[in-house]
């Protein structure tokens, strides 16, 4: 059965994106993956990323990977979703693009990302206001959170609404601390 799961990184202060709604941040963090024994917490990070079924994320997100990919085909190689109401520029791969603006369209969206996942988890990038909307909606499983030794003042924050979780584990990685929570449904 997928589980759907919001991998992310976060600065200290709540934050995945800065004010310009970059992520240059993320890659300026010092010490961020240099310690030999913290290889295990990254590990898990990527073979969670290439174990993934489906992908969601919002028109942000995208933008953003796009800016920094270029015209390059789509860097997954399973079905992404983004959520948008505007024109995006596209490229190759399995890229579709919708909205889903009521709980009944996400619940539907949810669905059909779950049939295509196949058994395995539905990765949800980004950003904050999707992983919020589906735990919500009973949707969300799990967050999986790397933590940045910074402070951003502001930006996009890690989860737009009120989310009540369930710590799992902790480690560190290089300067990151990586969390993960089970998402308590109602």
């Amino acid at each position: 059965m997928s589980r759907t799961v919001y991998e992310t990184a976060t600065s200290l202060d709540g934050f995945i994106a800065d004010q310009d709604n970059s992520l240059e941040w993320l890659f300026a963090v010092e010490g961020g993956h240099s310690d030999e024994e913290d290889t295990e917490a990254l590990d898990s990070t990527a073979e969670f990323i290439k174990s993934a079924g489906a992908i969601v994320m919002g028109a942000t997100t995208y933008e953003w990977i796009h800016e920094h990919e270029g015209d390059k085909p789509w860097p997954y190689a399973v079905p992404t979703w983004v959520l948008t109401h505007r024109e995006l520029p596209r490229v190759e791969g399995d890229l579709r693009f919708t909205s889903a603006d009521t709980d009944q369209e996400l619940r539907d969206l949810h669905a059909e990302m779950s049939k295509a996942a196949d058994g395995r988890d539905i990765w949800v990038v980004g950003g904050g206001r999707i992983a919020a909307d589906l735990a919500r909606l009973g949707l969300l499983d799990e967050i999986r959170v790397s933590v940045a030794p910074v402070s951003l003042g502001g930006g996009a924050p890690l989860l737009d609404g009120r989310v009540q979780l369930r710590p799992l584990e902790a480690k560190l990685a290089g300067a990151f601390a990586c969390l993960r929570y089970e998402v308590v449904k109602d």
